[in-house]
């Protein structure tokens, strides 16, 4: 059921996205709707304050001041609950009809993650698999898999040109 559950943003009083969240989380529990709904997020991100002191403090601010993020399977039953949570004005979409965020949308804001198996090393020949250069072949420079990236030499036009991809775009050549 897992693989039907998308993230949506639900809209809320300005201040009132804790209490959105708790309140969710006690309708999950005492319905028992693990399976429906996954996840709730409140983006937070660290910033550094200067106070009227000169000191510097690490504080968690909220990116979406407004919003929650909520990873479930959308039925009538669900949106429903979620709506009729006090603090929740909405579900971001048009009308009454919630939009789901893309992947690419939650993959930027760090939401879930992807991981890639990286199955090639710094040396080996690899194939391009995805971009404008698919199909080209070269050899890996470097490999930096926590910005999930490679550097693959490519020759071109007679010259060795250096190509910075992600690490899901090349494949080691068999």
């Amino acid at each position: 059921m897992s693989q039907a559950a998308k993230w949506y943003v639900i809209h809320t009083y300005s201040g009132y996205e804790n209490a959105v969240k708790t309140s969710i989380e006690k309708f999950v529990n005492g319905r028992h709707l693990e399976n429906q709904i996954l996840r709730m997020e409140i983006p937070m991100e660290t910033v550094t304050e200067i106070t009227e002191t000169g000191e510097a403090r690490q504080v968690e601010r909220k990116v979406l001041p407004g919003y929650v993020l909520i990873k479930m399977v959308m039925s009538d039953d669900v949106w429903h609950l979620v709506r009729n949570i006090r603090g929740v004005t909405g579900f971001a979409g048009s009308g009454n009809t919630p939009i789901p965020l893309t992947e690419e949308e939650v993959l930027k804001m760090g939401m879930e993650k992807h991981e890639v198996v990286v199955r090639y090393r710094v040396g080996d020949t690899v194939r391009i698999v995805d971009g404008p250069l698919q199909s080209f072949t070269g050899t890996v420079e470097t490999l930096d898999p926590d910005k999930n990236r490679v550097s693959v030499m490519v020759s071109m036009f007679g010259r060795e040109t250096p190509v910075d991809l992600e690490l899901d775009q090349v494949e080691v050549v068999s």
